[in-house]
């Protein structure tokens, strides 16, 4: 048994998929349970698996006092309002668009959105799970599709977010509104307390890839080409598209509509649905998010186990991202899932939920 796995976790090298956790009651034979408490504390489970820095920081305390005031990144909203207006100007093209645009412009969302949900997200900032050489240099050129920062940034941004999720340290805070935490946290400098926690983040693991640190040397010539060339000059060239349509679809309304997906978990989520895990945290459960970002709605699961690499205990249901690092293992290009034990997940139900589980 691998040393990082503790009490009756289960370790399949077939699967190739770690169950993490116990807990202290059983389940009678009419499926009653009566439980009081995970034997592996969450910051236990964490320690283990030598991953402390997406456990939320119970000792952080905001400063007392007049909070600091905004300062506008005047660059970031002129930009942002262009890219919006762009967008919808290419919703009105759509109409006019071959159909093989559309299409192409849907494999660019996709495959941008796993450079997010199954690369910055699942594998550099939770590990909860493994990834080979061709894979991790797969998920960083669908990083640089996206563009939503590099996997770096992204990365330190998102483990300061779980350490200190909504406060003055979380980068975009809910408790400071749906507009903040969706774009608003983006046209604004960040709040000391965010900088000062992000810089003392251990980011040795993320330091050591060298993939990830040639992606943020080369970023911007990679999100140039990307992001936005390569998604431009694939229709207008293979198959004849205008160039306006090419450049208005497939780059502009994609990208854009990419980032209102990732958006939507750091606002909707945290404000719309129920909390059937733990009700004491902020962070919803919220299906329609999921569909839009493959997955990365189950986020009272998620923040309460933020180390299980599907995100959600439900498999593939909703979550495409599941599907694709279940598949990557399945062809050998992934491996050690970490998984949550189902005893777990009801004991934490019962202990902290707000019920909402018993009616499905």
């Amino acid at each position: 048994m691998p040393a990082h796995l503790l009490q009756e976790e289960e370790f399949s090298s077939a699967s190739s998929t770690t169950t993490v956790g116990t807990v202290t009651s059983r389940v009678t034979k009419n499926g009653d349970a009566v439980m009081e408490k995970d034997l592996l504390s969450h910051e236990d489970l964490a320690a283990a698996r030598g991953m402390v820095d997406d456990i939320f920081d119970e000792t952080y305390r905001e400063k007392e006092g007049p909070k600091p005031p905004l300062r506008y990144v005047w660059r970031n909203i002129i930009l942002m309002s262009l890219l919006h207006l762009g967008a919808i100007f290419g919703l009105t093209l759509i109409p006019s668009a071959k159909i093989q645009t559309l299409a192409w412009a849907v494999l660019c969302f996709v495959v941008s959105a796993l450079g997010i949900t199954a690369g910055s997200h699942r594998l550099w900032s939770h590990r909860s799970y493994k990834a080979t050489l061709p894979l991790r240099i797969f998920l960083t050129i669908a990083n640089s599709v996206a563009f939503q920062n590099d996997i770096y940034e992204w990365v330190r941004d998102h483990r300061v977010h779980h350490k200190f999720s909504e406060t003055d340290a979380d980068p975009h805070n809910a408790m400071r509104g749906f507009f903040f935490s969706h774009i608003g946290w983006l046209l604004v400098r960040k709040h000391p307390d965010v900088i000062e926690k992000g810089q003392k983040l251990d980011l040795s693991d993320i330091k050591a890839d060298k993939v990830v640190m040639f992606q943020r040397k080369y970023y911007k010539p990679s999100v140039v080409l990307l992001c936005f060339t390569l998604p431009t000059v694939v229709p207008w060239y293979f198959w004849d598209e205008s160039i306006i349509i090419s450049f208005f679809i497939p780059a502009i309304l994609r990208y854009t509509i990419g980032l209102n997906a990732t958006w939507l978990v750091n606002s909707a989520a945290h404000m719309f649905g129920n909390r059937p895990y733990d009700q004491n945290i902020n962070p919803r459960e919220n299906p329609l998010v999921s569909l839009g970002a493959l997955g990365e709605g189950f986020h009272n699961y998620h923040h309460t186990f933020p180390y299980d690499y599907s995100t959600s205990e439900f498999g593939w249901r909703f979550n495409l991202t599941t599907a694709f690092i279940d598949f990557m293992c399945l062809l050998g290009l992934a491996s050690d899932r970490k998984k949550v034990s189902k005893e777990v997940i009801l004991a934490r139900k019962m202990r902290t939920g707000d019920g909402s589980h018993k009616s499905g």
